[in-house]
């Protein structure tokens, strides 16, 4: 199937459908949205439930596998049926090994696999792009080959993010999708329900099994007015991000409505969505409208636009539904925010930005400006900071701090490459990189500044936790739009306020910069550009996956043990960690992604990055055994040697950040029984059950204060297991004292039962046989 010929209807007129059925996607003619289906199941449900529904319920309920489920949000676990599932090459690995190992012949729903997370960004797009071919061949062969072998659509290394192509391609009103990648919900702006997974749970619905979510509640933020000036809609999401904190929308769908909807992109909702993963929520999305519709004509799905038109009642909330939280946000006076550094909450007024840098003794000199990534790489933000980037260019001076641009898919580069806005960026100072994740996910080899170096930049990505981009812990990043990045960058500091202060051309006359202007869509349609997807094969009956049993990339799957039926007793406290521990922490990218395939080789950096309570230090543990100080990893292996179960204790929030399952496999690999915290992230939480590990909760969070790295600890309770049933802790303490410490769980019956199989995946195969 070629892709290119494909999009050519992008640049016409498509033939209209008014049965409110159309192809999932150009790439897929035989698979069929059902808008009147969609209509059908909802009314199931609305015959026993009367109370009014948001966007989000109409969505989650209408892929119920039981219409008639009782439904209460922040209680009942919901089992749907999802669309499709997308998942990124590192996440792919894994899960596809997991798939493998289920024997089943190909997926139960379209799925997709995108080559956009090894890539490393070095010296600029082809040549980082070929670099990346050749010491990543081995897994890109693994994953096309499995592509092939099992149904899947495989876009290789260049075509793009993974969040930018499904939006181009696979997302749609009213649609249900999960992906094994935390910025999935970036789907939202086309108003889909897309949710962020660890690969188990891709693997379940890929083997024809229910998804379960337990029923999110709903925060409503209104927004009224129109976005101006230099302001965007990454200013939007920047400011709730601000208002609800990294985990303020923890079980919680984020749904955008009001009149001010109406002013916004349909990628620059796509942005507010991608971002809404860092408050913690399951997922935004915005309600149908203009601007949805006019982006899928614009990439060729006017089909889809139209079926969905005639059903568009279900494709927004019902007048007087509920919101269990709300937030206003007047667009007329939202003012542009730079967020960090360190956390993406740390929100700062650019009116007040400036003087919060004096104040924190920030370094206010700007090393590094980037912009792209898959929140902020639409057309629309690239136009808009290339006609920053034109004005400084017509006053005769470029940008003061390097600069660097991420297009979000290879349809993006060409186009703007055909449209000038390359060359633009490029005569600035500019330097594009691969269609790729590159920086945003620390797949970047930096070299201006030493490691350990106190330095700042700024991006448009959506993340920013310590050492995340460069893995440079005293690298300050901070994240704004990419126009006010493309401004700080032309100035060569954070400090610079393009609303209020003056720049110096080349003949050294002050001059003020305009507000950015760009159009949303390209007036000449799209450029497709090269050909990079790969359709499964007709029949792939005879095909093969090969792995090398000698591989340090790939390594094939051996099923975790079966609980033994008894309480643990005397783990060892592994580490006690402090503060903040995202995902990260537990399990680095950068340059472990290349052991994303290899379990064992990838364990090899667990809980590198968090820090020890005991000593304040990361990757710096006591051996109970031997009394010397070691690596977490190698702690832990030997604990394992040893036959010794062992626990990790940890503080607030435990696993936010990227959806990524090896950072509850490699715990499980290397000997973990239970992870005991304050609280944890939604995503991280369900990844450690899906692996038979305890993913456990204070009841009291100053109990956590009670527990040392040196104690032992016995968990009780575990042949009466049931949900909502306490736990305890019986702890022994280095110095000989005994307590008990009660803690909760969130277990339900069905992953009771993964508990009990060992994994998820083995209690799958045990159904499937």
């Amino acid at each position: 199937m070629n892709y290119r010929a494909l999009t050519q209807p992008i640049m016409r007129s498509v033939r209209s459908y008014s049965t409110g059925t159309a192809p999932m996607s150009r790439l897929e003619p035989n698979k069929k949205i059902d808008y009147a289906a969609i209509d059908n199941r909802l009314k199931q449900f609305k015959a026993h439930h009367t109370k009014p529904l948001t966007l989000a319920e109409k969505i989650l309920y209408s892929h119920l596998e039981d219409s008639s489920t009782k439904v209460e949000r922040g209680v009942t676990y919901l089992k749907l049926n999802p669309d499709r599932v997308a998942m990124q090459d590192a996440t792919a690995q894994m899960a596809v090994l997991q798939f493998m190992s289920a024997g089943l012949p190909e997926t139960a729903v379209p799925t997709t696999i995108h080559c956009d997370h090894l890539i490393e960004a070095y010296k600029g797009g082809e040549t980082d792009l070929n670099v990346a071919k050749d010491i990543n061949k081995e897994v890109y062969d693994f994953l096309a080959s499995s592509a092939e072998k099992f149904g899947m659509g495989f876009w290789k290394p260049g075509s793009g993010i993974i969040h930018q192509i499904v939006l181009e391609n696979y997302a749609f009103p009213g649609g249900l999708m999960i992906g094994t990648d935390s910025h999935t919900p970036n789907a939202g702006g086309l108003g889909m329900v897309a949710v962020g997974v660890g690969g188990a749970d891709a693997v379940d619905v890929m083997a024809g099994i229910a998804w379960e979510l337990k029923a999110p509640k709903i925060i409503g933020v209104k927004l009224t007015g129109k976005l101006k000036g230099w302001s965007s809609p990454k200013d939007v999401i920047l400011r709730v991000a601000d208002i609800l904190t990294v985990k303020g929308g923890t079980g919680a769908i984020v749904e955008y409505y009001g009149e001010g909807v109406e002013s916004l992109s349909c990628t620059g909702m796509a942005t507010i969505c991608n971002m809404g993963a860092e408050i913690g929520a399951t997922t935004s999305l915005f309600p149908f409208n203009q601007r949805m519709i006019d982006y899928l004509n614009a990439t060729g799905r006017t089909n889809i636009a139209n079926a969905a038109n005639s059903f568009k009642q279900n494709l927004v909330a019902d007048a007087d539904a509920h919101y269990d939280h709300i937030i206003e946000i007047d667009l007329n006076t939202l003012e542009p925010y730079v967020n960090g550094p360190f956390t993406p909450d740390r929100g700062h007024p650019l009116s007040t930005f400036a003087e919060s840098v004096k104040k924190n003794n920030w370094p206010a000199e700007l090393k590094v400006g980037l912009i792209g990534s898959c929140t902020n790489s639409s057309y629309e933000d690239m136009a808009r900071s290339a006609s920053v980037a034109k004005q400084a260019l017509e006053k005769g001076i470029k940008a003061k701090a390097k600069f660097t641009i991420t297009p979000g898919s290879e349809q993006i580069r060409a186009t703007i490459q055909r449209d000038g806005l390359i060359e633009t960026l490029e005569n600035v100072g500019g330097v594009v990189l691969a269609n790729a994740c590159g920086p945003c996910i620390g797949q970047w080899k930096r070299e201006d500044i030493q490691k350990g170096e106190k330095n700042s930049i700024i991006t448009s990505y959506n993340r920013n936790f310590t050492g995340r981009n460069d893995s440079n812990p005293q690298t300050h990043a901070f994240v704004a739009s990419p126009e006010i990045v493309t401004a700080m960058t032309i100035a060569g500091s954070i400090t610079f306020n393009p609303e209020t202060d003056f720049l110096v051309d080349s003949n050294g006359n002050k001059f003020k910069l305009q507000p950015p202007t760009g159009d949303e869509l390209p007036s000449k349609g799209f450029d497709a550009g090269e050909d990079t997807y790969q359709a499964p094969k007709a029949d792939s009956s005879n095909l093969k996956v090969k792995v090398d049993p000698s591989s340090q990339r790939l390594q094939l799957l051996e099923p975790f043990k079966p609980w033994d039926g008894q309480d643990i007793n005397n783990a060892q406290v592994l580490i006690k960690v402090q503060g903040k521990c995202t995902t990260d922490h537990i399990s680095m990218a950068g340059p472990w992604l290349k052991y994303r395939g290899h379990l064992d080789n990838i364990s090899n950096n667990m809980l590198i990055g968090a820090i020890n309570s005991e000593n304040g230090k990361a990757n710096a543990v006591l051996n109970q055994f031997t009394g010397e100080i070691g690596p977490v990893p190698t702690v832990a292996r030997d604990y394992k040697k040893r036959g010794v179960s062992w626990v990790v204790i940890g503080d607030e929030n435990y696993g936010e950040g990227s959806s990524r399952e090896h950072a509850a496999l490699e715990p499980r690999h290397l000997g973990g029984r239970a992870i005991i915290v304050k609280s944890f992230a939604r995503i991280h939480e369900t990844n450690l059950k899906k692996q038979g590990i305890l993913p456990l909760t204070f009841a009291n969070p100053a109990d956590y204060d009670k527990i040392s790295g040196d104690d032992t600890i016995s968990i009780v309770g575990l042949k009466d297991l049931a949900p909502g049933k306490p736990l305890t802790l019986k702890v022994k303490s280095a110095k000989g004292t005994e307590f008990d410490v009660t803690v909760n769980h969130t277990f339900n019956e069905g992953q009771i039962e993964w508990f009990k199989a060992g994994s998820a995946l083995n209690f799958i195969k045990k159904q499937k046989k």
